[in-house]
């Protein structure tokens, strides 16, 4: 009998760590929902998808491919050669997907945000993404962010929406998408073609 009231005590002990537990946790998904919810907003608001999410032909005419939902630039799509040189810095072509432009900056492709570890943004930090956003640069220390990527505005963002942004590209599906490296302009080092 003494062993029952032990097993008895133990157990709504228990019960009342788990709902304790259970409440807590319930509280900090309440909070990253709203984070990434925030997220969300932003990332469509201010048109990541636009460039990230490749396009395709829909019923109607050119529509976001969702199932390739920021995942950047195709990686078994080839873009022309860069121009040599062009009469303005917008001036070039771009590819159907509205994922690759090529200018007298050469060829950018835009980046996998998807949280993929091999290929897109699943070993960043948060850090690194606000650092990226801040600087112009990969992870605030690597090569510049290429047209036309508009980080000179989006740099303006708080600290708090550029968090809530990364929650979100956290949240998505990870696709696997092997964004090529950019293509420096003809004539120019590593371009020798």
């Amino acid at each position: 009998m003494q062993h029952v009231g032990r097993f008895a005590a133990t157990l709504a002990v228990s019960c009342v760590i788990l709902s304790l537990g259970l409440s807590l946790a319930d509280g900090k998904d309440k909070s990253n929902t709203k984070l990434v919810k925030r997220g969300e907003y932003l990332v469509k608001s201010v048109g990541c998808g636009d460039c990230h999410t490749p396009w395709k032909m829909g019923p109607k005419g050119p529509e976001q491919d969702m199932s390739r939902l920021l995942s950047g630039h195709p990686q078994d799509m080839v873009m022309p050669a860069p121009p040599i040189s062009s009469p303005g810095p917008w001036m070039g072509s771009f590819a159907s997907t509205f994922t690759a432009w090529s200018g007298p900056w050469g060829v950018s492709f835009t980046r996998n945000l998807t949280p993929d570890k091999e290929t897109g943004l699943g070993d960043w930090t948060e850090q690194n993404f606000i650092a990226t956003i801040r600087t112009g640069k990969r992870m605030g220390k690597g090569r510049d962010l290429l047209p036309p990527m508009p980080w000179p505005a989006f740099k303006n963002m708080e600290d708090e929406d550029l968090k809530a942004i990364f929650a979100y590209l956290r949240s998505i599906p990870a696709i696997k998408n092997s964004v090529p490296e950019p293509i420096p302009p003809a004539g120019q080092p590593g371009n020798e073609k």
